[in-house]
């Protein structure tokens, strides 16, 4: 289930030095995906360009959704409703590569397999059955079959399917010739060499952090930026094993949106040394924001 979240970066392009009459046109295009509204700007281009970049983005975000969706039924919904899917699109391949490097670096603290558990914390129910049902290795994909090895499990890529959108909108942003482009699907990623302003904000609000993005993606992951269980005081972030969040904060940036996405959501679980070593296994990624509980 996507529940919507606090934003937790505010986005603007660098003030670029040229004459006012010489200052560039900005396009601009709203939408909404796998939860999160989208927002897409196009520095410079032609009217033509940019239209044509908005009309197969959107399409491409629908692609999206009918991958990676926990509703509507998506790839990821039968998937997770039968226990097997044939014949798995390439896009589902490669998040689910993706999401086993991830593990695999964090020590397992980034799990989809939490999809059983985080229902049964939101509803507070007893969560020692879903615990059973967790677990990556339990996971068997290849291009014939993707298959769940016990009944009840269920994946959630709500921790990086978000990134994996920003990253497949650059591509076409590439495709159409654009040179500076901003895309916020959840996550950020920031195209061209003129740069993008973000600065991160706490989950009260205060500025933490300002820094300028050029060609790379970042990702702001605060556990207790929407909150699940009966009595809406549980962060919508868990471990594996049931664990709480140790960070209130983790902003990372990479060069993939997807990659950031995902090592912002683990890192909230995770003490200080494992992340610093989880980052290493990704030499683009970098830790930009880190805010204790």
């Amino acid at each position: 289930m996507i529940l919507p979240r606090r934003r937790f970066l505010a986005l603007s392009a660098c003030a670029l030095v040229l004459p006012a009459a010489a200052a560039p046109t900005r396009h601009h295009w709203q939408g909404v995906a796998l939860g999160a509204d989208v927002a897409l700007t196009v520095e410079g281009g032609t009217p033509a360009a940019a239209r044509a970049f908005f009309a197969e983005a959107e399409r491409a975000l629908r692609s999206v959704e009918r991958q990676f969706s926990l509703f509507g039924g998506s790839e990821l919904m039968r998937l997770n409703a039968l226990g097997r899917l044939a014949h798995p699109s390439d896009d589902m391949l490669a998040l689910l590569d993706l999401a086993g490097r991830v593990h695999a670096a964090t020590g397992g603290a980034f799990d989809p397999t939490v999809q059983p558990l985080w229902q049964a914390r939101r509803l507070g129910q007893d969560e020692a059955p879903a615990l059973a049902l967790v677990g990556w290795e339990g996971l068997r994909a290849g291009p014939a079959e993707i298959r769940l090895a016990r009944p009840g499990m269920a994946l959630t890529l709500n921790g990086i399917a978000q990134g994996f959108a920003a990253d497949r909108l650059a591509e076409v942003a590439a495709r159409h010739r654009l040179a500076e482009v901003l895309i916020d699907a959840g996550e950020v990623r920031a195209l061209g060499t003129s740069g993008w302003q973000a600065r991160i904000e706490t989950p009260a609000g205060e500025r933490l952090r300002e820094l300028t993005l050029r060609g790379r993606a970042l990702a702001t992951s605060a556990p207790f930026g929407t909150r699940i269980g009966p009595a809406g005081d549980r962060a919508h972030i868990l471990g594996p094993r049931g664990q709480g969040p140790r960070w209130a904060l983790v902003s990372v940036s990479a060069d993939s949106a997807a990659v950031a996405d995902a090592l912002s959501t683990a890192a909230v679980l995770m003490e200080r040394p494992a992340l610093d070593a989880a980052l290493r296994a990704f030499p683009q990624a970098r830790l930009e924001a880190l805010l204790p509980l």
